[in-house]
């Protein structure tokens, strides 16, 4: 696999005094993996390139494979690692270039400290989904950004474009600031790591990361992918970077992504539950956390209650803390597909995240239905709640969750601290769970299931029927949950949009479910696509509206 770093900065022969590699002589570096080999195509007074050749001892690489690798006996033989760009690359540009990346020239001092004119390419890039993504991730660095998709075979077209692109970066940058963002975002990009994770790599992320990461627009999706989703390690990172910048931690945290990534805009979107904790936990008794400021709370190591597998989400997109820290991790790439996630949210018109959307129906239809009291069961981290309390009409606002965790972080999303006394009053935040009798349910206009249901295990959800439409009975209900039949629309999903879920409907299941409920406790109920509905499969998550008759 190959780099290049080229500068037309005069002298550009410099370079080789910032990269501490001589421009006439080719250097090698043994790596774990295979050598690292630093040379010089070209060298002059107007323009110098200096190139990273890493050729990885494919013999090597299967002798440190486990037998935890999917295919054991073919996948660890055939795959790209030998050619494209990943974090093996990463690995010797961080170690060839150690120095470089501090910034350090004692030579020259001052042409280290300010930008030069810089061009970086990776003819061969694993850029999973697309095209754009590079776009996103280096823009906002001060990059000049071409991404040209590479065939799959330039003899026959019709087969369409690889997972891969040639990568071209032009702008006048640091030169350290390049070699860490490079550092970061080309496993970020590859969606993989080679080499198992454990704690010291939240201090890796945040090192290199140091003057661009915390202010970037796609900060907590680049963390995420870095830590291999590693709930634990991503957690202790976006409170480093909540340090680092005016950000909270949970304004960094981003949405569980139910909704796959897509290769395409129309399907671009990042899903993020809006509620959905799972509820067959026992009942628990926990007094209403509105009247006592949390913003202080040390919200990392609030105890995440009755969850049990990682990732799992908490509402608004919040995951459960199921997964230990400091969980090896294979290389993706010959490991079994990772657990699929929605490229960063689009910009420049490009479609609306599928949250967003069914977050608006939600309360589009509590609006149609007149309720001034609202309790949303399973809230997350608020997300729903922020925008009820936005509205003076509503004047109750509850939130309910099984997670002790996240209702810390809605309170801290909701800065009830901050939040003045009339507002404050309009609200309560306390834990329950939803397959048990509980009076405090009870007395509200309506109420709301947004991506809850499908996260019960099927034997509870007449439990949560009883609870919900049985006892509390509140005028109005809002369920929504994903339409399984969309899923054949995410390229790279296979089995259900989120490991915590306990099911998916199609539309006709849906439908006699909400009909048995209807029938059983006196609602009608109405049916409502959220999102753009397809002409062959429907839309993508499906809403129905329970009204008492």
């Amino acid at each position: 696999m190959l780099l290049t770093i080229s500068t037309t900065t005069r002298p550009a022969t410099d370079l080789g005094f910032l990269l501490h590699k001589h421009p006439g002589r080719v250097q090698e570096f043994g790596q774990s993996f295979g050598v690292a080999r630093v040379f010089y195509p070209e060298a002059a007074e107007e323009r110098c390139t200096a190139a990273l050749l890493l050729e990885v001892d494919a013999v090597r690489l299967v002798r440190s494979r486990g037998h935890s690798s999917p295919d054991f006996s073919l996948g660890q033989y055939v795959n790209d690692r030998p050619y494209a760009a990943s974090s093996m690359l990463a690995v010797a540009l961080a170690d060839v270039f150690r120095t470089a990346r501090a910034g350090h020239c004692a030579s020259r001092p001052e042409l280290a400290a300010g930008p030069i004119d810089l061009e970086v390419v990776v003819p061969a890039l694993p850029c999973r989904g697309g095209a754009e993504v590079a776009h996103r991730l280096f823009e906002p660095l001060g990059w000049q950004v071409e991404a040209r998709p590479v065939p799959l075979d330039e003899g026959f077209p019709e087969w369409g474009d690889s997972r891969y692109v040639r990568l071209t970066l032009r702008g006048a940058v640091r030169l350290a600031d390049a070699l860490n963002h490079l550092y970061v975002l080309l496993p970020v990009l590859d969606d993989a790591k080679h080499y198992w994770m454990a704690s010291d790599e939240v201090d890796k992320l945040i090192r290199a990361g140091e003057g661009w990461l915390a202010a970037h627009p796609e900060r907590a999706w680049i963390t995420r992918r870095y830590l291999g989703r590693r709930t634990g390690l991503t957690r202790a990172a976006f409170a480093r970077l909540a340090e680092l910048g005016d950000d909270v931690e949970e304004d960094l945290e981003p949405p569980v992504e139910e909704e796959p990534a897509a290769e395409t805009a129309s399907l671009d979107v990042a899903d993020a539950p809006g509620a959905g904790t799972p509820v067959s936990a026992a009942p628990v008794s926990a007094a209403p956390v509105s009247a006592a400021p949390v913003s202080a709370a040390p919200v990392v190591d609030a105890p995440v209650a009755d969850v049990q597998v990682a990732d799992v989400p908490t509402g608004d997109g919040q995951a459960g803390d199921g997964q230990a820290a400091d969980v090896p991790v294979v290389d993706a790439s010959l490991a079994q597909a990772p657990a699929a996630e929605a490229p960063p949210p689009a910009v420049g018109g490009a479609a609306r995240p599928l949250n967003l959307v069914r977050r608006d129906a939600v309360v589009r239809a509590l609006a149609e239905a007149g309720a001034r009291s609202v309790i949303d069961l399973g809230c997350g981290s608020g997300q729903l709640l922020a925008e009820l309390l936005a509205r003076p009409e509503i004047t109750r606002v509850t939130g309910v969750d099984v997670s002790a965790r996240a209702l810390a972080l809605a309170a801290r999303r909701l800065r009830l601290d901050r939040m003045p006394e009339t507002r404050r009053g309009r609200l309560e935040l306390f834990q329950g769970a939803l397959t048990y009798t509980d009076a405090r349910f009870a007395g509200y206009d309506a109420a709301v299931l947004m991506e809850v249901v499908e996260h019960v295990d099927p034997p509870r959800l007449p439990a949560l029927e009883r609870v919900v439409f049985g006892e509390a009975r509140p005028g109005v209900v809002v369920v929504t949950t994903p339409n399984s039949e969309y899923n054949v629309r995410y390229e790279f999903l296979t089995g259900m949009r989120h490991p915590d879920h306990r099911f998916e409907w199609t539309r006709a299941e849906f439908s006699a479910w909400a009909e048995a409920v209807a029938r059983e406790h006196g609602y009608q109920v109405a049916y409502r696509p959220v999102g753009e509905p397809d002409p062959e499969v429907g839309p993508p998550t499906q809403m129905g509206v329970f009204s008492r008759g």
